[in-house]
């Protein structure tokens, strides 16, 4: 298999960044739905935000990264017998999917930066990410942080269900379909199939 696209599968590092962002994602999302229900007081939740953090900062990277490389390494076309609505939802489900994992981070930040309890956000105890400065030095940054926490939570919501559709998609085309568009994104030994 190759590291680059080609005409009908996607590279080494494509699969790779996908499968990653998902891993990532799908695990973030669920810590902090978990973190959602703990009390305040709750001696984990220090560190669980931290790890929250760590893995948003974590996705942000890996989409800005995996977003250049799709600039630059081409995707495999969609099939030619894909009637004229699927190829615009998948388009719009991809585009929305970049938005979310990339603004989604974002919020995070501003959440942090304008929370009344000034906690430094260490990703993964390594490297320290510095508060957004206009947004904690701001008098009414109440407003942030409100902002930033609806954003997330909409944010939250708004991915979950593009990965829903994404995946529901995908795996119509799997199943009733019969076509490729899932194998193409699959380590090499489930898409032998093709090769043969």
């Amino acid at each position: 298999m190759s590291w680059r696209n080609n005409e009908t599968h996607y590279g080494t590092i494509a699969i790779g960044f996908h499968w990653l962002v998902a891993i990532f994602f799908l695990g973030n999302l669920g810590l902090g739905a978990y973190m959602s229900t703990l009390q305040l007081s709750d001696p984990n939740l220090f560190t669980l935000f931290q790890l929250h953090k760590s893995f948003g900062v974590c996705i942000f990277c890996v989409v800005i990264f995996r977003i250049a490389w799709r600039l630059v390494d081409t995707p495999p076309p969609l099939p030619e017998d894909m009637v004229w609505w699927e190829r615009w939802a998948a388009s719009l489900t991809h585009l929305g999917l970049y938005a979310v994992l990339v603004a989604m981070p974002l919020t995070g930040w501003i959440i942090v930066s304008a929370s009344p309890f000034n906690i430094p956000t260490r990703v993964f105890d390594l490297v320290a990410l510095p508060h957004i400065g206009f947004i904690a030095t701001d008098p009414d940054k109440d407003q942030w942080l409100a902002l930033g926490e609806w954003g997330h939570w909409l944010l939250a919501w708004s991915a979950g269900a593009a990965v829903f559709l994404h995946a529901a998609a995908a795996l119509r085309h799997h199943f009733i379909l019969k076509d490729t568009i899932l194998r193409r994104m699959l380590p090499i030994n489930a898409r032998a199939k093709d090769a043969s």
